[in-house]
């Protein structure tokens, strides 16, 4: 009977240790076959990409719906790599977070890295980096000769077309005190504003500016205040409920692209594409 009742005692002070085993070869099972975002949208076989017109970030072709545009052709190029399709959803600037995180779309493009947005989304590594600039009728008498910086326009009587919702509009609008922010729904009607003397100048990314600039080679000029007024990285907005491993999908993609210098290239051929569709 000794003998029975330390086998019995043995026995029962090893079950918690099974147990504890068991259920660490549980959990184990479970992560192996626990499915990431990427496979989830590989199941579905459509990469969701939420797009909002800004060349030559995201470029849309009224006739045929097509978009183009550097950060489009990287959610192309991210899609093959997923081995799915690229869907493109419209959207604008004032909804590009919100679609996001409403699951509307897979990710983001062309989303500029905030600490406001961060806390709503995720971010990828950057793609480029940018900063703000104001283009601007050379020729017009309210905006001094020199301007430099953004106290130098912020005048009453000075009117600043800016994308409502963008970075650009949050960057301008906690800048300036006494000139007037015009807020409009995209990228054509904030330079119609400017060539039509609505505004004054137009508050965009530098290089969307510098497209600006280099249609109208007669009148417009542009300038990156100093300081700055800001300068930040460009990403894919992704779901804020994802994984690091899975954010870190999406950065091994972007930094290859990146270090090789096809980012670059895409950039060129997006700006070269803007140029010609102006003449």
């Amino acid at each position: 009977m000794p003998v029975l009742s330390k086998l019995i005692t043995s026995a029962l002070r090893a079950l918690p240790a099974l147990a504890l085993m068991g259920g660490l070869s549980a959990t184990a099972a479970q992560a192996e076959t626990a499915e990431g975002y990427w496979q989830g949208v590989q199941k579905a076989g459509v990469l969701r990409c939420g797009a909002a017109v800004a060349p030559p970030y995201v470029m849309r072709d009224p006739a045929t719906g097509e978009y183009s545009g550097f950060f489009a052709d990287l959610c192309k190029e991210f899609a093959e790599v997923l081995k799915v399709k690229p869907e493109f959803v419209d959207t604008t600037w004032d909804n590009i977070v919100a679609g996001l995180q409403a699951g509307k779309w897979d990710l983001s493009l062309a989303l500029n890295r905030t600490p406001a947005r961060a806390m709503a989304v995720q971010f990828s590594i950057p793609a480029m980096e940018y900063q703000i600039s104001l283009a601007y009728n050379k020729n017009n008498p309210k905006i001094a000769a020199g301007a430099a910086s953004v106290a130098d326009i912020d005048k009453a009587g000075v009117t600043l077309a800016v994308m409502s919702g963008t970075a650009q509009d949050k960057a301008i609008s906690a800048a300036v005190k006494n000139a007037t922010v015009m807020r409009l729904p995209g990228n054509d009607e904030t330079r119609l504003a400017v060539t039509s003397k609505r505004a004054d100048m137009l508050v965009d990314a530098s290089d969307t500016n510098q497209l600006f600039t280099q249609s109208n080679p007669d009148w417009a000029v542009a300038i990156n205040p100093t300081p700055a007024l800001a300068k930040q990285g460009v990403a894919f907005g992704l779901p804020h409920n994802l994984s690091a491993a899975d954010v870190e999908v999406v950065d091994i993609f972007l930094e290859e692209k990146v270090a090789t210098g096809h980012v670059d290239e895409l950039i060129k051929k997006a700006v070269d594409d803007v140029l010609k569709g102006a003449k």
